[in-house]
């Protein structure tokens, strides 16, 4: 009897329905209209990617089909669709082996028509065009800026440094969750080393330029028995021809595949030629990337991450030199060489009169460098309390931040009237930092905490704003209760405390059903019985729907941040300042204390439930002008909430619900009943005029509460808080 095995064709026939099945469920998923996936959503896109990472060369099929569902949508004006399909789309060809030209040249047409259509689309579609023109003349050159960037390899033609940090609050996490995410993210960051990476980018960019013609194996084979120095000699040669042909504006595509086959075949100069036909096109891994796993327990550690990302404590100087630095720490080793600390604000007292002839006959001399003696006279600390900080708060730490790559050579400052200083040239900002934030709206506001704080630290010594690129990340996370949650039973609800993930996801079907759903998902995956299936599911799937997040969230969202100042009812107590980025809720004190109560107002009672409030408020209005409204009523609490209830609504207003007591007048006597009113603002002032006190929480977060409360102003902070979603 014989037996026929399916031939090539068949194979590929039968892939492609397979994938076309594939797509056309997470497009039911889209719709709504797949109940039976609905507690696995975001599973879809992920088991679709890995399913072509196991036969790479049916990359293209999936390309094809894609790009074939979005023109469809398109023309259907199915917009629901556009966005999460070409990020699956985009994707799978960074990842894929060898795209052909008239394919790549398919999807660039199809993202320039996004350009006639309205945000996010026209956004999204200019960065994919741009993008995909790169792509086109230089095969491979968006896998191999990825992996770059993200693994920090030496390259002077593309610089950049990239690196994810994962924060979560232990208070608000169970353990069980933050030893899962710990334990994955370690994982991911040991299994790739520098070498392998440069190998990645090498193999990638042959395959992508020369097609079939590419011995992969023979390729990995002679690298594998390189010496490092030799493996990083030809990653700079392949970087090198990529970047110089992708950054060109009118480049040759033949010319750059002739320069790429020439580097092959140097790097099998020394193997022994081969008779083992080609195994076809064949996938190159792509690494995970830098993420670090941070428990968020001091309040300026993110600001303390973040200047060791910039500059490392193994490349500065020891932190024993820099305590020497700090002991001996005076004004004038400030003002040094350096540019960023050329920046740094002093307060001076003048003493001059501000008439040229007034000046000292010094002054009219030519420029020389100052003595130590009027050095010391003019620049004078008095004795005190000497505060030994941390080794990150160095000027000698800081400045060596300076001396890298992108930064103009430094220059003495000129302290004279009359000398002007030379202009300096921007920096570039070489480090992007992405900040994912796992957590609800609690960790939230402890985010726009520390983002305030940081830019009020810039404002006195800036270094980080003109060095890096500071993107924010939100992957809600709930179902399993921190600390926190156990400490206080009658929280919010699970949804009341993910209203931003719920924005998003309104705004966004692409972050709706890749990232919103992965809020019960997580706590599921870590609550797993230990085994090895369970190791490997929890291992690829929390850090590979990270690194997509990431990867492809290119669209900002901006939340605006407020600041608060608080008044209390004890003279001796300073007025308290802090920020909130979602809600501020007042509620009133139920105990009273007898010299609390004004003794000329006995019938307190008869006013019914609350206290009096004074209300004023910048009303918003249509024509954008400023309209002061002041009120007074009585109420039992109000709230104010910065994320709308819809997408449509502006992000830039506080809704504020006051619930208002009313006093009605019967037959039966005197009752009370509660009336909901509702302000729109940016800019309000709330003060007890009966002295009695309330309670103020920010961000539902019952650590930042706020007792004996009088008065309040709330007003928009001078920044925004960038929240980063998918699209």
């Amino acid at each position: 009897m014989l037996c026929c095995s399916p031939g090539p064709a068949m194979e590929s026939a039968e892939a492609e329905s397979d994938i076309l099945r594939r797509v056309r469920t997470l497009l039911r998923e889209l719709d709504g209209h797949h109940p039976a996936c609905q507690s696995d959503r975001g599973m879809l896109r992920w088991t679709l990617h890995k399913k072509i990472d196991q036969n790479p060369s049916n990359s293209p099929i999936l390309v094809r089909i894609l790009v074939k569902e979005l023109e469809r949508a398109e023309r259907g004006d199915y917009r629901h669709y556009i966005i999460p399909l070409l990020h699956t789309l985009m994707y799978a060809l960074i990842k894929a082996p060898c795209i052909s030209d008239e394919l790549c040249s398919r999807v660039y047409d199809f993202c320039k028509k996004l350009l006639t259509l309205p945000k996010p689309f026209c956004t999204i579609g200019l960065d994919y065009a741009a993008r995909l023109k790169m792509e086109k003349t230089a095969p491979g050159m968006l896998y191999q800026r990825m992996v770059i960037s993200e693994q920090s390899l030496r390259s002077d033609p593309y610089p950049y440094q990239e690196k994810i940090f994962i924060f979560a609050d232990p208070e608000l996490l169970s353990e069980a969750i933050c030893k899962a995410l710990l334990t994955d993210t370690e994982a991911a960051r040991v299994s790739q080393s520098p070498r392998a990476c440069m190998c990645y980018v090498i193999t990638h960019a042959m395959q992508a330029a020369l097609g079939e013609g590419c011995d992969l194996s023979a390729l990995r084979m002679q690298l594998q028995g390189m010496p490092s120095s030799e493996v990083e000699h030809w990653f700079q040669e392949v970087v090198m021809a990529v970047e110089c042909t992708g950054s060109k504006v009118a480049a040759d595509r033949g010319q750059h595949m002739e320069r790429l086959q020439s580097i092959y075949s140097a790097i099998l100069s020394s193997s022994p030629p081969g008779d083992a036909p080609l195994e076809g096109l064949q996938g190159t891994p792509l690494p995970n990337p830098n993420i670090s796993f941070h428990l968020w327990t001091e309040d300026d550690q993110l600001w303390k991450e973040l200047v060791l990302f910039i500059r490392p404590l193994s490349q500065s100087c020891e932190p024993d030199h820099l305590s020497q630095d700090l002991d001996n720490f005076e004004i004038q080793d400030i003002i040094s060489d350096c540019e960023c600390c050329e920046q740094t604000r002093f307060s001076v007292l003048s003493t001059d009169s501000g008439i040229e002839r007034d000046l000292p006959p010094t002054s009219e001399e030519p420029f020389a460098p100052c003595s130590a003696d009027t050095e010391q006279s003019r620049l004078h600390r008095k004795g005190g309390i000497k505060k030994k900080p941390s080794p990150l708060e160095s000027v000698a730490f800081l400045q060596t931040g300076c001396n890298g790559p992108g930064v103009k050579p430094t220059a003495k400052v000129q302290r004279r009237v009359g000398i002007p200083t030379e202009p300096t040239a921007p920096l570039l900002r070489l480090h992007t930092a992405r900040i994912v934030l796992l957590g609800d709206d609690r960790i939230l506001g402890r985010l726009a905490q520390a983002y305030h704080s940081l830019r009020k630290r810039e404002t006195r010594r800036v270094f980080l704003t003109p060095r890096l690129n500071l993107q924010f990340y939100y992957m809600p996370v709930t179902g399993q209760p921190g600390a926190l949650a156990a400490a206080n039973p009658s929280a919010t609800s699970p949804e009341e405390l993910c209203e931003v993930a719920a924005y998003l996801g309104r705004a966004d079907p692409w972050y709706e059903s890749n990232i919103n759903t992965l809020c019960h998902m997580i706590p599921k995956l870590a609550t797993m019985p230990s085994s090895p299936s369970k190791h490997l599911v929890t291992d690829l799937f929390i850090t590979d729907v990270i690194a997509y997040y990431v990867r492809m969230g290119a669209q900002p969202v901006c939340f605006q941040v407020y600041a608060v100042k608080v008044f209390f009812s004890s003279s001796s107590q300073e007025p308290a300042e802090d920020v909130f980025l979602t809600e501020l809720c007042v509620r009133m004190q139920d105990s009273i204390s007898p010299r609390e109560v004004n003794p000329a107002k006995k019938k307190t009672t008869l006013d019914g439930p609350g206290i009096d409030l004074n209300v004023t408020y910048r009303k918003v209005v249509v024509s954008d002008r400023a309209k002061e409204v002041s009120l007074s009523l009585r109420s039992t609490g109000l709230s104010m909430k910065a994320i709308p209830a819809n997408a449509a609504e502006d992000l830039a207003c506080l809704n504020v619900d006051v619930t208002e007591v009313v006093r009605i007048n019967n037959l039966s006597g005197r009752s009370f009943s509660t009336v909901a009113n509702k302000l729109k603002t940016c800019n309000i002032k709330i003060r007890s005029t009966e002295q009695r006190p309330f309670t103020l929480c920010l961000d539902k977060d019952s650590r930042r509460t706020y007792r004996n409360v009088i008065s309040l102003e709330v007003m928009c902070a001078a920044h925004k808080n960038i929240q980063r979603q998918g699209n």
